[in-house]
């Protein structure tokens, strides 16, 4: 295999486990499993969020985001057209998101959504890539936040 190839190769499966943490770690949240997705973060991170102040620390964040979203019967975190550029141990990232809360399981027709955009950087670590900052721009909401988790 030529220097180009590994090269490309390597590229690409950093953007596959890159692409592998949001997926494992969002779907940890929409199951409630906290641990799982702030152990997608490092300790040290920062979370920008429209409607929040900013958020420093992975206990912070975890904190913030249970406080929001513990309270919704059902949730759905999507991520959207990620795009991933490599730099080392360092990478940035994209994305679109949207959200869709359902408050009241026996009301499933009444739920809230939002959708947006992700910017990330992540660090890779001993045990793999880590989100170390996340900004997400709310670009529009549908349906009443019936919870006030985020309006």
């Amino acid at each position: 295999m030529t220097t180009e190839c590994a090269t490309a190769l390597t590229d690409l499966m950093d953007k596959e486990e890159l692409r592998g943490l949001l997926i494992r770690g969002w779907r940890a949240l929409d199951h409630k499993d906290y641990d799982t997705w702030i152990g997608c973060w490092t300790e040290d991170a920062e979370l920008a969020f429209g409607p929040w102040e900013p958020l420093h620390g992975a206990r912070t964040i975890k904190a913030t985001v249970i406080a929001a979203e513990d309270s919704y019967a059902a949730m759905f975190h999507y991520l959207l057209n990620t795009h991933f550029e490599i730099d080392g141990d360092r990478a940035t990232g994209v994305g679109y998101m949207l959200f869709v809360g359902v408050p009241d399981a026996a009301e499933a027709g009444a739920h809230f959504d939002m959708g947006g955009s992700y910017t990330w950087e992540f660090v890779r670590v001993d045990a793999g890539w880590r989100v170390a900052r996340q900004h997400l721009t709310m670009s529009w909401t549908s349906g009443v936040d019936s919870l006030g988790s985020f309006l």
